[in-house]
């Protein structure tokens, strides 16, 4: 799936674009709202409403103008009448500065689900042995559901997502724990041990030694 990020901020922008790549989106970015009116067709828009060049508001009111690409503002703006006006004139929603990647990765599903559903629905994870269900948030090993609490869900669906792919430690942090934690690692190994215990041989997750974890479907 396309997103089209409109930001100024090179390091929102960065972060951003690789954390929406670790979940799958092919992102591209773009500065100025001139290059974001250029840009070619996508399935999904992020826009900044503090541009360099022009009012972010006027050019979610242009992209709103030119069809009905969903629309997802993110701005440092926190006054209630940006928010208002920006849905008025056709965001479909809007995040305030600052915020962790999952959030938004959840806006923009949520967003989907409503406007296009099918682009919204994950396929479901299986192997021999192993199948996760993304929409009902549900696993099961051999046919047995399997009881996991909601964060060591989150962290067997991120690493299923690429599986054999090697996850550093802090990338895993990132998109399970958020970017703003600010606890212990140490509880990335509490919530593998659980998964080891819970799954059994269904799969493997693997140690990779000082750079993180990586997950094998049997």
């Amino acid at each position: 799936m396309r997103v089209l990020l409109v930001e100024d901020d090179e390091p929102v922008a960065e972060s951003l674009t690789r954390g929406l790549g670790r979940y799958g989106f092919e992102v591209e970015w773009v500065r100025t709202g001139a290059a974001a009116l250029r840009a070619e067709p996508s399935d999904l828009v992020l826009l900044d409403l503090g541009l360099p060049d022009m009012d972010g508001l006027d050019v979610c009111r242009e992209l709103r103008a030119r069809g009905d690409v969903p629309i997802i503002v993110i701005s440092a703006r926190a006054d209630e009448t940006d928010r208002v006006v920006g849905l008025e004139i056709g965001a479909d929603d809007y995040v305030s500065k600052p915020f962790g990647v999952r959030e938004v990765v959840a806006r923009i599903r949520a967003v989907l689900r409503r406007v296009r559903p099918a682009l919204a629905q994950p396929e479901p994870t299986q192997s021999s042995r192993l199948s996760i269900d993304r929409r009902a948030r549900r696993v099961y090993v051999a046919g047995a559901e399997k009881s996991l609490t909601p964060k060591e869900y989150d962290l067997l669906a991120f690493l299923a997502e690429a599986p054999g792919a090697v996850f550093t430690r802090e990338q895993i942090m990132e998109a399970v724990w958020d970017a703003n934690w600010f606890g212990p690692t140490k509880t990335l190994d509490v919530h593998v041990g659980a998964l080891r215990r819970k799954l059994g041989d269904a799969v493997a997750v693997e140690t990779v030694r000082g750079v993180g974890f990586r997950l094998t479907l049997s």
